[in-house]
């Protein structure tokens, strides 16, 4: 009897839709007023102290372990969870534990490997076929993710208003469309870095099949082993939301540390307006050691490196669409999936994908474009934003 009036006051203040809830006993109720949008079933009680523990992990565990059952869209249930202030998601009661965290270079080694090393035939089944696993930019209605894709790439490096022949590092390299590109569209001489081995596999066969092994160059490597490098442009993209709050500082010192006086970096990543956070469950079971900073506590930072913050833009809603184009693919794919892991992993990545996307439409989180240059910007950008979007800048 305690347990369930724990759960009826639990849910009851969770959401800001009608739900409707089936117990484990075969009791139901409807939380919220008008036709039920989603119905949760728990097969069996997540304990309370889980859930007091912290709420996120227990019910995403619940969900992977097949505890939970949600028929409609999980995307939905989780927005009206972020929308509503008296929600788990708010309350510090249901964030007691958070899973400890180090950054220092094994630790993110291991945790980037965890997360990107699942390998490349994993992702290649839902991504487009740039491999590019970060915010898209739509600029019609009509682009298709591969399309978006490239038109981020592009807009990042069109920022950097790039010369010719100059040098660009890619801190953080993925599979390394962006870097190629910058090599091949905009004539710049072009290092990533990465601590993926499938990633520094993958590209550096690219590399060799592209021709571009006198302008490109991939190293497997941690971004704060460059030495004494300098570049006249640097982007990072999806990067700093890996580094953990204590070395944010130390990240954008080292852009300022591998630029050259009046160079230009685009640092492109997750935010949050409202202020860093992190979430238990996805510390756990998708990001080891991620941690999402402030918008204000990243700009802190960049003005205690040197740099100067020439443009900033927000791209929220573009990244809400690339997940759920993520998940859509990704569920076309379930059964094969399923064969490469299994239902739980299977399980765990949806509700994963679905909740970022809920995340970005919630406006808990954000993803914001930096470009920042070392010196004062006038001495090396346009005046306006009209060269970002003028086609001729590439080739």
């Amino acid at each position: 009897m305690l347990e369930k009036q724990f759960y009826k006051t639990f849910l009851k203040h969770s959401f800001n839709i009608p739900v409707k809830v089936n117990y484990w006993d075969g009791s139901s109720a409807v939380y919220g007023d008008g036709e039920p949008e989603v119905t949760i079933t728990f097969k069996e009680a997540i304990p309370i102290r889980d859930i007091t523990k912290n709420a996120s992990i227990a019910l995403g565990e619940g969900y992977m372990d097949g505890k939970i059952e949600i028929e409609g869209s999980i995307q939905e249930l989780i927005t009206s969870a972020y929308e509503n202030a008296d929600s788990f998601f708010h309350n510090k009661k249901f964030i007691h534990f958070l899973p400890k965290q180090s950054h220092d270079e094994k630790e993110s080694l291991d945790d980037i490997q965890t997360h990107y090393d699942l390998g490349n035939d994993f992702y290649s089944l839902w991504l487009d076929p740039t491999m590019t696993y970060s915010c898209a930019y739509f600029e019609t209605d009509q682009d298709d993710l591969e399309t978006a894709q490239m038109n981020k790439v592009r807009h990042i490096i069109k920022k950097l208003d790039p010369k010719p022949g100059k040098t660009l590092l890619d801190i953080g390299c993925g599979w390394g469309t962006l870097m190629l590109t910058a090599a091949k569209e905009f004539d710049l001489k072009v290092v990533g870095v990465t601590l993926s081995q499938e990633q520094y596999n993958l590209v550096s066969k690219r590399i060799e099949d592209e021709g571009l092994s006198g302008v490109a160059e991939v190293r497997l490597e941690d971004y704060r082993e460059l030495g004494d490098e300098k570049f006249d442009y640097i982007t990072s993209v999806g990067m700093f939301e890996h580094v953990g709050q204590e070395n944010l500082g130390i990240y954008f010192n080292n852009v300022a540390k591998y630029l050259k006086n009046d160079g230009v970096a685009l640092i492109h990543g997750i935010t949050r307006q409202q202020g860093g956070a992190n979430n238990g469950w996805l510390n756990k079971w998708i990001f080891p050691g991620g941690y999402v900073p402030g918008l204000i506590e990243n700009t802190q930072h960049i003005i205690e490196s040197g740099l100067q913050i020439d443009d900033l833009e927000p791209l929220r809603r573009h990244y809400q669409k690339t997940t759920e184009i993520w998940d859509l693919n990704f569920n076309k794919h379930r059964a094969e999936i399923t064969e490469m892991f299994d239902e739980r992993f299977v399980r765990m990545w949806d509700l994963y994908l679905q909740a970022c996307a809920a995340s970005f439409e919630s406006g808990n989180i954000d993803v914001m474009q930096f470009l920042l240059t070392k010196g004062a910007s006038g001495r090396v950008l346009p005046m306006t934003r009209a060269y970002m979007y003028e086609k001729e800048n590439q080739k």
